[in-house]
């Protein structure tokens, strides 16, 4: 009998969780348990977790609901939606349930959940649209017709939805190839072969010549490959001519000149329209004609918005008004266009009315509206308010349940889940709020989110939060050892990584300043290190060490012009000197037809972040268009002998 105890004792230790000694132990176990879809354990770590009112018990039972939702009843998911409707995972469950209950085509339960869901998703979209057809609304189909025009792959629950509205004729052949060429021009073969098997005609052999001309257009267009007799043919050449004239403009505008007259007029303006896309982006004298051979056709935003860039190199003021003009009302109420619109009406003469479009900006603390605000001299108002948290505000923002949890998410290295928590809560806060929560952040080392939080005010703010200065000492060593402005290196900082120290981009750039794996080799070697290994990039110390160097490099090379510098540190010194203008140019028109719009947008935020930094360390104050300062031309900076160290891609 005493071996028959034994083994049941053996059994059950062996089955059961071993529980650990803290709450936050049990959770991570509990996270384990989710992860090998272990039910029975997660059921076990919610009690006990729940018994010590322990404040992440409830992701337990998220995860449980995660793990059961092919089978748990609608009343357990409408009971686990109300009572954790608060948290940020109730987003997720809600539509994980929506998604199962489209694919049972339980339309009853369904459209009685529809209402509540608080995010669009593109699955449960296709979803109601199938069921609406399916309950006999005529419009649905008609109505799901935008969902069709992207250039992205969309979900499964899409697939039936696009079979019904190609079979019933609400999606034509022509829409079919507007998607092709769609994807095409996003680079997105793979999309554009898979929309392309929905045409007649089209078989697996065809679906190949899309390979043909992606990789060698130039041969396909020498070779006279495809006719342009079919439209397959016709396509693949406007494809194959489109692609060429990124890198051999001149190539493609013969080629087109002798394939022109086979288009109908609606298909040469859109080449002509996509060639001039490119033009615009290389800086070529060219776009602008080519986008006036375009005339009559629909310009997308990236088309119109380059139509604008490409005016504003030439200063042609008047191209610059009508493009903004022809924008969609979104994109022409962006800061960037605001801007542009008033200088183009100022350029123009027409000073009150450039005013009248400057002042509400001039009072956003960002690029553009401290350039509005430069332009506005002596008009501008007053500054904004200032305001540091008092100790009862801190306290009361330790106390919200969901800063509670955000913070012990991030100590758990659950960083997506703690952005979740912590972005559900601001959404909800006053400015002296938002500031006390910034501050909560900044004393946990959070500096990311302590910035994010604190550049979310709207009247009252506290700059010191929104441009911190953590690690003063080292990088005041190293900015007197390269004789750079230390406001501009704490603001291309603030830009790179937000002063998160185990950075790491999707290219593989790392640490505090972004340094990439090749280029730290590359000044290990220039500073005659020896024994260096690729992970003392890693350590705080060398990462400002090499970043500051690099850069040091780069406004040397750049022949001492910041802006271009900056544009240099994340993208390459070959590139900034290729975008530079072969005579003077202002530096703010630089900055912004900058090709990459990760570069654009870097460049832009780097001089403004600079600013704030010079007003924050006390240090030489210059406005925003003295740091943009005026590029003087190509010829001024040096040849360029490092190896690319690019971080931007486009």
């Amino acid at each position: 009998m005493q071996r028959a105890w034994w083994y049941i004792g053996v059994v059950l230790l062996i089955s059961s969780p071993a529980w650990a000694d803290s709450p936050q132990d049990d959770f991570v176990a509990a996270r384990e348990a989710y992860n090998e879809r272990d039910e029975q354990a997660l059921e076990e770590y919610s009690a006990r977790l729940h018994s010590q009112n322990y404040l992440l018990a409830p992701y337990v039972d998220y995860w449980r609901i995660l793990l059961r939702l092919d089978d748990v009843s609608t009343p357990e998911v409408r009971d686990f939606l109300e009572r954790y409707q608060e948290l940020p995972f109730a987003v997720r469950v809600r539509t994980e349930w929506m998604k199962k209950l489209g694919k049972r085509q339980d339309w009853q339960t369904f459209f009685e959940e529809y209402p509540r869901m608080a995010a669009e998703d593109t699955a449960v979209s296709c979803y109601a649209y199938l069921g609406k057809a399916a309950q006999g609304d005529e419009r649905a189909l008609k109505d799901a017709r935008p969902l069709w025009f992207s250039a992205d792959f969309q979900p499964d629950s899409c697939n039936q939805l696009f079979d019904n509205m190609i079979k019933f004729g609400t999606l034509t052949t022509d829409d079919i190839w507007a998607r092709v060429r769609l994807a095409l021009g996003e680079g997105k073969i793979s999309v554009a072969k898979a929309v392309a098997q929905h045409l007649p005609q089209i078989d697996t052999a065809s679906l190949k010549y899309f390979d043909r001309v992606y990789e060698n257009p130039q041969r396909v267009l020498e070779k006279k490959t495809y006719t342009t007799k079919s439209r397959l043919g016709r396509e693949l050449n406007l494809y194959a001519l489109e692609r060429i004239s990124r890198s051999q403009p001149e190539f493609a505008l013969k080629v087109w000149q002798d394939l022109k007259p086979a288009y109908s007029q609606p298909d040469q303006q859109y080449l002509w329209a996509r060639m001039a896309l490119h033009a615009a982006r290389r800086h070529d004298a060219l776009a602008l004609d080519w986008f006036g051979y375009a005339e009559g056709t629909p310009l997308n935003r990236d088309q119109i918005a380059w139509k604008a860039r490409a005016a504003l190199r030439v200063k042609q003021w008047e191209t610059v008004q009508e493009a903004i003009d022809a924008m969609p009302r979104d994109m022409r109420d962006d800061q960037a266009w605001q801007y542009w619109y008033g200088r183009a009406l100022k350029e123009k003469g027409q000073i009150v009315a450039a005013n009248k479009i400057w002042l509400p900006l001039s009072r956003e603390r960002t690029y553009y509206g401290l350039l509005a605000e430069e332009e506005l001299g002596e008009i501008i108002g007053a500054p904004p308010a200032s305001y540091k948290a008092t100790k009862e505000d801190i306290f009361t923002a330790q106390s919200i349940p969901g800063i509670q949890r955000a913070l012990e998410l991030q100590r758990l290295d659950m960083r997506w889940e703690s952005r979740s928590e912590w972005a559900r809560v601001v959404k909800t806060l006053d400015d002296k709020q938002l500031i006390a929560a910034a501050e909560v952040a900044f004393r946990e080392e959070w500096y990311d989110i302590a910035i994010n939080t604190a550049e979310k005010t709207r009247l009252t703010h506290d700059f010191a939060m929104r441009y911190p200065t953590p690690y003063r000492e080292i990088m005041q060593n190293y900015v007197r050892e390269n004789g750079l402005d230390e406001a501009w290196v704490y603001g291309l900082i603030r830009q790179e990584s937000r002063f998160i120290s185990y950075a790491r981009s999707g290219v593989g750039a790392t640490g505090l300043m972004q340094v990439m794996p090749a280029t730290a080799k590359w000044i290990a070697k220039r500073m005659g290190m020896d024994g260096y290994n690729h992970g003392m990039i890693n350590e705080l110390d060398t990462n400002i060490q090499f970043g500051t160097h690099y850069l040091r490099y780069a406004l040397d090379k750049m022949g001492g012009q910041t802006l271009m510098a900056t544009a240099a540190y994340n993208a390459g010194p070959s590139r900034a000197l290729r975008w530079a203008p072969e005579e003077p140019m202002e530096g703010a028109i630089y900055a912004e037809t900058i090709p990459f719009s990760e570069t654009r947008n870097y460049v832009q935020k780097v001089m403004s972040n600079a600013y704030f930094y010079a007003h924050r360390l006390g240090g030489q104050v210059q406005t925003v268009k003295q740091r943009l300062g005026l590029i003087a031309g190509q010829t001024t900076a040096t040849a360029v002998v490092v190896p690319e160290a690019s971080q931007a891609e486009e």
